[in-house]
C-alpha cells in the first residue's frame, strides 16, 4: 500500500506545475495563494476536527504559517508568473541543493568531495535552464524571474530545516500552519486591495492546486515515507520529469533541450550530494 501512496503523490505532484501556470491565467500570484490556502484550510480543518485541542506547541505555527505558504508561495507562483513553467519548477528543484548548503552553517555538516561537486553539478544545471543553454553569455531573459526561482527553493529547504524538531502530527501541525497562513494571506490581499472573484476557471485550478499542491499529496507522501522510504525517495526523482511532459502537453509549452539537459544536472548533483 505504501507504494500505491508514493506513486499517487509522485503523479499528483507532477501535475501542479502545469495547474500553477493555468491558474495564473486567470488570477494573479496572491489570489492564487488565497484561494488555494482556503482550501487546503478546510482539508485540514475537516480532518482534524475530531481530534482539535489547542497547545501552547501550536504557537510554533505562527512563524511557520509566515514562511509557508504565505513567504514561500508568494515567491513561487510570482516565479511562475514570469518564467515558462519549464525553467520554474526545475528552478524551484533545486531546494534539496539549497538543504546541503543550508545545512552546512546551520547543523555544522562537513561537506565531503562528492558533496561538494554535486552541489556544483546541480547549481551549474540550474544556471543551464536559466540560460536556456546560452551559459557563457550568461543571458537571463527574466533575472526577477529566475531569482524568484531560486530564491522559492531556499526558503522550502529553510523551511524544511525548521520542522526538522517539529514533532506534533502531520494533520495538526498542518492545519494550524495554514490557519496562520491564511489568517497573514487574507491580511496582505485587503491591505493590498486585491480581492476579487476569480473566473470559474481560475478557482477551480486554485482548488486543485489547495488540494494537490498543498493537502492530499502531503499525506499520501506521508504514508509512502513511513512504509518505504527508499522506494519513495528514488521514485521522486521522477517528478520533474514527468513535470515537464504535463507542461508540455497540458499547458503547450515546446520543452526546450536545455531544460531537460540541466534538469538532469540538477537531479544528478542532488543523487551525489545525497551519497
Amino acid at each position: 500500500m505504501s507504494r500505491k501512496h508514493a506513486i499517487g503523490a509522485v503523479l499528483l505532484w507532477a501535475t501542479v506545475a502545469s495547474a500553477f501556470k493555468l491558474s495564473l491565467r486567470y488570477m494573479s500570484p496572491l489570489q492564487l495563494l488565497f484561494y488555494a490556502s482556503l482550501t487546503s484550510l478546510i482539508l485540514f480543518g475537516l480532518l482534524y476536527a475530531r481530534e482539535f485541542s489547542p497547545r501552547k506547541e501550536n504557537l510554533r505555527s505562527a512563524y511557520l504559517g509566515l514562511i509557508n505558504p504565505l513567504l514561500y508561495y508568494t515567491v513561487l507562483f510570482s516565479a511562475y508568473d514570469r518564467l515558462p513553467a519549464q525553467e520554474a519548477q526545475a528552478l524551484n528543484y533545486t531546494w534539496p541543493l539549497a538543504l546541503v548548503l543550508l545545512s552546512i552553517p546551520l547543523l555544522g555538516k562537513r561537506p565531503g568531495a562528492r558533496t561538494v561537486f554535486g552541489l556544483f553539478l546541480g547549481f551549474f544545471g540550474a544556471i543551464v535552464v536559466a540560460t536556456k543553454g546560452d551559459v557563457m553569455g550568461l543571458s537571463f531573459t527574466d533575472p526577477l524571474g529566475v531569482a524568484l526561482g531560486l530564491g522559492s527553493a531556499l526558503i522550502w529547504a529553510s523551511y524544511w530545516l525548521l520542522n526538522l524538531r517539529d514533532e506534533r502530527p502531520l494533520v495538526e501541525k498542518m492545519f494550524w500552519n495554514f490557519l496562520f497562513g491564511f489568517v497573514y494571506v487574507s491580511i496582505v490581499v485587503v491591505v493590498m486591495g486585491r480581492f476579487t472573484v476569480p473566473p470559474v476557471e481560475g478557482l477551480a485550478g486554485a482548488v486543485y492546486v489547495g488540494l494537490f499542491e498543498m493537502g492530499v499529496t502531503f499525506l499520501l507522501w506521508y504514508r509512502a515515507v513511513e512504509g518505504d522510504m527508499a522506494f519513495a525517495s528514488n521514485l521522486a526523482y521522477l517528478v520533474p520529469f514527468l513535470s515537464l511532459f504535463f507542461i508540455s502537453v497540458v499547458v503547450g509549452e515546446s520543452i526546450a533541450p536545455a531544460t531537460v539537459i540541466g534538469l538532469a544536472m540538477i537531479v544528478g548533483g542532488i543523487i551525489i550530494g545525497k551519497r
